[in-house]
């Protein structure tokens, strides 16, 4: 079932939303992204004459009641974007009274469905060496089932549009869709963006496929960079990683960030894109600093010429020029992970010269998804979010959607 197929005229809606928004210290939202993002799917609800039940987590509560991750902070904020009233249930398992007197058009939001350890499913309390934990992990599963079975019992209908928790099996995310028919779950407008930009990337690919990974680690890379390897025609590592392949072929890297337990795995991914016929690209040149700060003092050098006392922060000029080429006449292109320390000022050159060129390559008509906090992070700093074709919500849905990993929160509904 589709969200525009179904009729909610006289049915309440129970709605997996991701309104884990940043607040400030007196409880403000700093950030209204998530619930702005998630404004079509409810305004439909409503306006097709259905009632509205809006269930969330917000931060890591650890199955405890937490005043700091309430979402009654955030009802009036909701409130305003919908443009309803919004009920509040201070207790997300005890809601049946509330939601039962829910009439059309009107609005329930559900207290934070991780203050109960039922929605992640893990057990509270017991340490996983334990020898009691196999029992009680199978002991909350089964109240894991109860939990959702409850949430499910407020609605005549259920719509997931949740991707940035899509990757995990939690109540709210998949168990609750085991308790409506085929007729009666579907996806929210927000997933299935995501979902469709997935598929843009990985089955429906206009060549040439350019993508970028960025960040520290290659480790935390590796299953990504693997399932792209067989996909892409370009594959750009850049940021921290750098350092890493630079020193896997014999170079100096001063004090810029390696994992020494990875060189050999770099040279295996250069023998791989060799293999594959995939053109890897790699830093040539950096900016180095002799301090991690926005102020220190700055030279280009080499990636495998780094001097003792200093570190590779960004990517150096001949390196932009690098990937902009790479980028530029790309028909599909992904971008996750930035090229150096954005967050200072001084070292955001080879962001924004991929940021630049992905923009450049849009607008002769590729497809570009910007996805990872980090990349999401850049390109808003830059300004240029018109500028791509689309922007993903979830980090690590997205990342392990790319991986080729099945998501849970999407299977639950499309039976994949």
């Amino acid at each position: 079932m589709t969200i525009d197929n179904f009729k909610f005229d006289g049915k309440k809606a129970i709605v997996r939303v991701d309104f884990n928004v940043p607040l400030n210290e007196e409880g403000k939202i700093t950030d209204d992204t998530r619930i702005r993002g998630a404004l079509p799917t409810l305004k439909k609800v409503l306006a097709d004459g259905g009632a509205l039940i809006i269930m969330s987590h917000m931060g890591k509560p650890k199955g405890k009641v937490n005043a700091k991750y309430s979402l009654s902070q955030i009802v009036d904020a909701v409130s305003e974007k919908l443009g309803v009233p919004v009920q509040f249930a201070p207790d997300c398992a005890k809601a049946a009274d509330a939601a039962a007197a829910l009439k059309q058009g009107e609005v329930l939001l559900l207290e934070n469905l991780r203050f109960y350890p039922e929605e992640e499913g893990k057990p509270v309390g017991i340490d996983k060496e334990d020898p009691a934990y196999a029992d009680a992990k199978k002991a909350m599963k089964e109240s894991q089932k109860e939990f959702s079975k409850t949430l499910a019992s407020y609605a005549d209908c259920y719509i997931n549009d949740a991707f940035g928790t899509a990757h995990r099996r939690h109540a709210s995310t998949a168990v609750i869709a085991d308790y409506f028919d085929e007729e009666n779950k579907m996806l929210g407008y927000l997933m299935e963006k995501e979902v469709q930009a997935v598929d843009n990337i990985l089955k429906d690919i206009k060549r040439p496929f350019t993508a970028i990974m960025g960040g520290s680690k290659v480790s935390t890379k590796i299953g990504i960079i693997e399932n792209l390897m067989d996909k892409v025609d370009n594959l750009i590592l850049c940021g921290g990683m750098t350092y890493t392949f630079a020193k896997a072929q014999g170079g100096h890297v001063g004090n810029s960030i390696v994992e020494d337990d990875k060189l050999q795995l770099a040279l295996d991914i250069i023998e791989q894109a060799k293999a594959k016929g995939v053109n890897l690209v790699l830093g040539t040149d950096c900016v180095a600093a002799d301090d991690f700060s926005n102020n220190a003092n700055t030279q280009v050098v080499p990636v495998g010429e780094i001097p003792e006392g200093w570190e590779g922060l960004d990517a150096g000029p001949e390196t932009r020029k690098l990937f902009a080429a790479a980028i530029e006449g790309a028909k599909t292109i992904l971008w996750n992970g930035p090229a150096g320390v954005f967050e200072f000022d001084n070292f955001t050159a080879g962001s924004r010269a991929i940021a630049e060129a992905i923009a450049k390559a849009t607008a002769d008509g590729a497809f570009s998804l910007i996805g990872g906090g980090d990349s999401v992070a850049c390109i808003n700093k830059f300004g240029m979010a018109e500028q791509v074709s689309y922007i993903s919500t979830g980090g690590g849905a997205l990342l392990e959607a790319i991986e080729g990993k099945v998501l849970p929160g999407v299977a639950a509904i499309k039976g994949e």
